[in-house]
């Protein structure tokens, strides 16, 4: 019964450090199935069966890699949905410009890493990260999968 109780705790342990485990750009870049730069729009609850999310419609305008229509859709737009009540979300708000590197699933989280692919914009710099020029982030990101 102590074998069980540990091997529970050890496998706890081992997903919880997976899921938090910091992802270098390029790692991000490798997992990521969409990346974007968009604008976030109005946010409203949807629902899928029974699950409840907030669902954030963007206004892309550029598409750096990946397929537009693969992510999940709202009034016809591409969107983010956040699986409403899951901890430690990205801080997206209505206007925000941000580059995002995403999962086309609706899951707890679409940005890669559990939130790590959030890079907002302000002032025509990013403000996550180390690189601020938003041209210099996007050249990265290619260049970690091997596109131009």
């Amino acid at each position: 019964m102590k074998a069980l109780i540990f091997l529970a705790l050890l496998t706890l342990g081992t997903v919880q450090a997976l899921t938090t485990l910091p992802l270098s750009l390029s790692e991000q870049a490798r997992r990521a199935q969409v990346i974007v730069r968009a604008t976030v729009g109005q946010p409203t609850n949807e629902k899928e069966g029974d699950i409840p999310y907030m669902a954030y419609p963007l206004t892309v305008s550029e598409t750096i890699l990946g397929d537009l229509g693969s992510l999940p859709q709202l009034n016809s737009k591409p969107a983010l949905y956040f699986l409403q009540g899951a901890s430690d979300l990205p801080a997206v708000s209505q206007g925000q410009e941000a580059i995002f590197l995403l999962y086309t699933g609706k899951m707890d989280s679409p940005v890669v890493g559990y939130n790590q692919g959030f890079y907002p914009l302000s002032g025509g710099k990013v403000t996550a990260g180390d690189l601020t020029n938003p041209v210099k982030l996007r050249d990265a990101i290619r260049a970690a999968r091997g596109t131009k």
